[in-house]
């Protein structure tokens, strides 16, 4: 699965995401620390990334996308250290990795993990939650 992470986002995370085989970015390692969320998502889309971030504007930006799916991992935790975001980042890619690829927004909160497919508010909006 490709990632893109945003600037919340340690690059502790994007090493762990590397070392399992994955194509995963960081905005920093990309000289982009100061790109707008609107450009971020976009640049997601074209690559065909998935957003990692601590950011709400993201589920705003997606909402308003119109039809644009890019799949958004959105940490609402109260324990951010890599490796606790690492290992909800871990369940998230096991239970959700199938409509990650479809689009999807997942919340991702301490003890459990929400899945909204894309587009939102359509039939394929049902959503799903994942134990930790």
């Amino acid at each position: 699965m490709n990632f893109l992470a945003d600037m919340g986002v340690s690059m502790g995370v994007v090493s762990w995401l590397q070392s399992g085989g994955h194509d995963a970015r960081h905005l920093r390692n990309e000289g982009l620390e100061r790109l707008a969320d609107e450009k971020v998502f976009h640049k997601a889309a074209a690559e065909k990334r998935v957003i990692l971030t601590f950011d709400l504007d993201f589920g705003e930006i997606l909402a308003l996308s119109r039809g644009e799916i890019v799949s958004v991992i959105l940490f609402r935790l109260n324990n951010a250290t890599t490796e606790f975001v690492i290992r909800r980042l871990a369940a998230v890619v096991v239970d959700a990795g199938e409509v990650l690829e479809a689009g999807a927004i997942v919340v991702v909160e301490d003890g459990r993990h929400r899945i909204r497919r894309l587009p939102l508010g359509g039939s394929g909006g049902a959503a799903r939650s994942g134990k930790a």
